[in-house]
C-alpha cells in the first residue's frame, strides 16, 4: 500500500506553525522588517562545503538558493534598515539525521552592529522561546586547544593534518588547514561541549567565509563570525560581515580554485552582489538558523524529518 501520510504529526505541525509565529512576533516586537526573497536565481554560492541544487527553467541553469544571503544584502545597500527572512533554503547532498535538503531558515541583518551583539540578540530570541536556554560564549581557539591539545590558529599544518588522519582513518595530507580544523572540530570539539547554548566565536582566518578578518586579543588573526550550538546541535552561524568588494571578489576565486581542486562544479559568481558592494554596503552583522533543528531541541525530537510534513525521500517510499 503506498504510503501518503505525513512525516510529522498533526501535533508537531501545530506546534511548528506556533514557533514561527513566535519568531515572527518577536522580530515584529523589535519593529525589524520581513522580506521575501527569490529562492530561485542563475547563480549561487561559491563555497567549496556547500552544493547547490541545479535546475533548468526555460533552457538556462538555475540554482535553488541555499541561502537569501545575496539579496539580503543587495537590499541593505539599496537603503533597507534592518531585515529578516523566514523561509526555505536547499542545498544538495544532505540528507540525514539532522539534514534535509528542503529546509527553513530565519536569516537576519543590523546595520551598525557587530557579533557580539548580534550574538545577545540571537541568545534574548532563544530565550523567549525557551528561558532555560542561557547562552555561554567561548573563542573558538581556547575550546579547541581545551580538547584536543591543538593551537588551531598556530599549530603545524603536519600536526592539525595528522590528527585529522588519527580521527578519520584516511590520509589528510592533501586536505588544507581549514578542512582538517572542520574535521576534528566536528567529530571531538562539538560532542565535547556542555548542555544549553554555546556560543562560540573568533574562528580561524581560514575559516572567514563571508566574515571579517582582524586581531583577537593574543594577536591572532581571527575571522569576526561565530555559531551557536543547542545541545552539541549547530543551530546558527553568524557574521560581522565583509564589506570589502575586492576582497569578496577575492574570496570568491579562491573558492572557485578549490572547487575545481576538488572536482566540484564550477559555479558562476554573483557579479550583482559585487556590484551592490561596491555601492556601498553598510557595516553590518547577520546570523542564519536552522528552523527545523530548533523545532527538534524544542520538542527533543533525534530526527529532523519529524518536524518536517513531508521530509524528503518520503514520496519515494511505498
Amino acid at each position: 500500500m503506498t504510503n501518503w501520510q505525513p512525516t510529522a504529526t498533526l501535533k508537531t505541525l501545530a506546534q511548528r506553525a506556533h514557533l514561527l509565529a513566535q519568531l515572527r512576533a518577536f522580530f515584529n516586537a523589535a519593529g525589524i522588517q520581513e522580506v521575501d526573497v527569490p529562492v530561485l536565481a542563475d547563480t549561487g554560492v561559491t563555497d567549496p562545503h556547500i552544493d547547490c541544487l541545479q535546475v533548468q527553467v526555460n533552457g538556462q541553469p538555475q540554482y535553488l538558493q541555499s541561502s537569501p544571503e545575496y539579496y539580503m544584502k543587495r537590499l541593505l545597500v539599496a537603503g533597507s534598515d534592518s531585515i529578516y527572512y523566514l523561509g526555505r533554503a536547499f542545498r544538495d547532498g544532505e540528507a540525514g539525521r539532522r539534514h534535509n535538503p528542503e529546509f527553513t531558515m530565519l536569516e537576519w541583518y543590523r546595520p551598525g552592529w557587530d557579533e557580539h551583539r548580534l550574538m545577545a540578540e540571537l541568545a534574548l530570541l532563544l530565550s523567549s522561546i525557551e528561558s532555560a536556554w542561557q547562552a555561554q560564549k567561548v573563542t573558538y581557539g581556547k575550546l579547541f586547544q581545551q580538547v584536543t591539545g591543538l593551537d588551531p590558529h598556530n599549530a603545524p599544518l603536519d600536526s592539525v593534518q595528522q590528527q585529522a588522519c588519527e580521527l578519520s582513518g584516511r590520509s589528510f595530507k592533501e586536505e588544507s588547514r581549514s578542512t582538517c580544523l572542520d574535521l576534528i572540530f566536528s567529530l571531538v570539539v562539538e560532542p565535547s561541549l556542555p548542555d544549553g547554548l554555546v556560543m562560540v566565536h573568533d574562528y580561524p582566518a581560514c575559516q572567514a567565509a563571508l566574515a571579517r578578518l582582524d586581531r583577537d586579543p593574543d594577536g591572532n588573526l581571527v575571522a569576526r563570525r561565530f555559531e551557536a550550538f543547542l545541545n552539541r546541535m549547530e543551530l546558527a552561524n553568524g557574521y560581522f560581515e565583509l564589506t570589502d568588494p575586492v576582497e569578496q571578489k577575492s574570496r570568491f576565486d579562491a573558492d572557485l580554485a578549490l572547487r575545481m581542486a576538488t572536482g566540484k562544479h564550477q559555479m558562476p559568481v554573483d557579479k550583482r552582489l559585487l556590484a551592490a558592494m561596491s555601492v556601498g554596503l553598510p557595516s553590518c552583522a547577520g546570523v542564519a538558523l536552522g528552523v527545523d533543528r530548533l523545532l527538534m531541541q524544542c520538542l527533543k525530537l533525534d530526527d529532523i524529518r519529524q518536524t518536517l510534513p513531508f521530509a524528503f525521500g518520503s514520496d519515494n517510499e511505498n
